[in-house]
């Protein structure tokens, strides 16, 4: 199959759209806060914590190694300087269970893959590029992409340099994922479509936007997508226009914008 053969350019978000990630995130979040019980309730090492974070973000980015810094910082400063060794050890462990979970597949996410072979079909994730490039390849589903992107962030401008660098016509672009914040509304900024699909637990971060009563399609599961694409090939709101030509710099893709 040819590139102007391909209906649509259907990108996928991976943490909780792919896989699973969050529900781990929460889990180690909750042995955090047991951690400092000695100086803080939970409600305020989780408010320090996320504070911390987003001060943070600019200078360390999303993923596991910013998040497992930032819960350094935060112990020191909750704890006032008096957390021991021994729990520093600890939160440094509590990184090193998030990094070494297997990867998890969301239910019927191959079937649904395979079910949008004759869509050319994406991934763009936020996040440090080693980590999500290895959940990529321990996923065992890179073969279904024809690009994977890992951006530092999701906005308007870094969706809006994909398209135009691979040569993707937003009137023919779907992004799917859990996030409002990070795939749903910027995409919708663009002129292109998006379909949510929720996942039972969220990042307080992702939930930080003015868009939650948006009208934007919305699933249950990633297994109801086929049948809701079928509904749009070649249809009058997407129309049957095609996707441009592949962009040159490999199939994975790293960039600091």
């Amino acid at each position: 199959m040819t590139t102007d053969e391909h209906p649509l350019t259907v990108a996928f978000d991976a943490d909780d759209t792919l896989w699973h990630n969050e529900d781990l995130f929460q889990d180690v979040q909750r042995d955090y806060e047991e951690l400092l019980s000695p100086w803080a309730d939970a409600a305020t090492v989780d408010d320090r914590l996320h504070e911390i974070q987003m001060t943070n973000l600019p200078r360390f980015g999303y993923g596991v190694k910013s998040f497992t810094l930032s819960m350094i910082e935060a112990a020191v400063r909750i704890s006032g300087g008096k957390i021991d060794a021994d729990r520093i050890t600890t939160i440094i462990g509590f990184g090193k269970r998030l990094l070494d979970r297997p990867i998890e597949l969301i239910d019927g996410v191959e079937e649904v893959l395979d079910a949008l072979g004759n869509h050319r079909l994406m991934v763009i994730t936020k996040g440090d590029v080693h980590d999500q490039l290895a959940k990529v390849a321990a996923s065992g589903l890179a073969e279904r992409f024809w690009r994977v992107e890992v951006v530092a962030d999701k906005d308007a401008n870094v969706y809006g340099e994909l398209l135009e660098r691979h040569g993707i016509d937003p009137a023919r672009f779907v992004m799917v994922g859990n996030s409002l914040r990070s795939d749903v509304l910027p995409v919708l900024e663009l002129g292109a479509t998006a379909v949510h699909i929720p996942y039972y637990v969220t990042w307080r971060h992702e939930d930080d936007h003015d868009g939650h009563h948006i009208d934007v399609p919305t699933l249950d599961a990633l297994r109801d997508l086929p049948q809701l694409l079928r509904g749009w090939d070649g249809d009058g709101e997407l129309g049957p226009g095609l996707a441009g030509p592949a962009g040159t710099g490999g199939r994975y893709g790293a960039h600091p914008a």
